[in-house]
């Protein structure tokens, strides 16, 4: 249990520090979209914030449900997913989305849609997604040469599990489109997935190294291009 702690805290250090930062300040209005069994969702209301997950899949919520119960602690969660999301949470009832590896596996353009109908002006997007220069070279690494070439120009879904994968450039874009205004962009899982894993489970002081070194190249432009996810506030205009 403890390797695995480890490991999900390397993956998402960057993304806790900005995210709370930004929510510094009172408690808010926040749907997890796709949020599954509540990984950032229960943390967040131990912050005081007022969660609802909405996610397609009974068994996920009736994880999240048992997860949130251990703690005592009160976390809506609502079947549903982007095409029904507004009838689900109703148009303007939040102050912040979290859209976590989602805009992957779905029309990205229909989901910031829908996302910018229930944020109130104002509202912020957490979004974290694949980013496809990491995805290129890990596939060339394992051998799988012609997945990375079809992935290097194509942000189209190269198989169902994986989906997508997009630049920064694109993301913003797509934002922008959208009516968001991206606020900040950091890079994800820079090193960490590269890194053996018995290396971080096993020497003492490893994990927190990683850590520090995760944190120290996140906002560095030069290193987004490695970062396995991309992680952007972007704010509703």
């Amino acid at each position: 249990m403890a390797s695995r702690e480890q490991r999900g805290s390397v993956r998402t250090a960057v993304v806790w520090d900005a995210l709370e930062a930004a929510l510094a300040g009172g408690p808010r209005d926040v749907v997890d979209l796709g949020g599954g069994t509540g990984g950032f969702a229960v943390r967040l209301a131990e912050s005081g914030h007022r969660v609802r997950v909405v996610d397609p899949s009974p068994d996920a919520l009736a994880a999240l449900a048992r997860r949130a119960q251990e703690v005592d602690l009160e976390v809506t969660g609502l079947q549903g997913d982007v095409t029904d999301l507004v009838d689900v949470v109703g148009a303007g009832s939040a102050d912040v989305v979290l859209c976590h590896g989602v805009l992957e596996v779905v029309d990205p353009a229909l989901a910031l849609a829908r996302i910018g109908e229930v944020l109130r002006p104002g509202g912020l997007l957490s979004l974290v997604v694949g980013q496809r220069h990491a995805a290129v070279l890990a596939r060339a690494m394992a051998g799988h040469f012609q997945q990375a070439r079809g992935l290097l120009d194509d942000q189209e879904p190269v198989d169902g599990r994986t989906g997508r994968r997009f630049t920064a450039g694109e993301l913003e874009a797509l934002l922008t489109t959208a009516g968001f205004v991206p606020t900040t962009v950091h890079g994800v899982r820079v090193f960490a997935d590269l890194v053996p894993a018995a290396l971080v489970d096993l020497e003492p002081g490893a994990a927190a190294a990683l850590v520090d070194l995760e944190r120290a190249v996140a906002a560095r432009e030069e290193y987004l291009p490695l970062a396995t996810q991309l992680h952007v506030l972007a704010t509703r205009s």
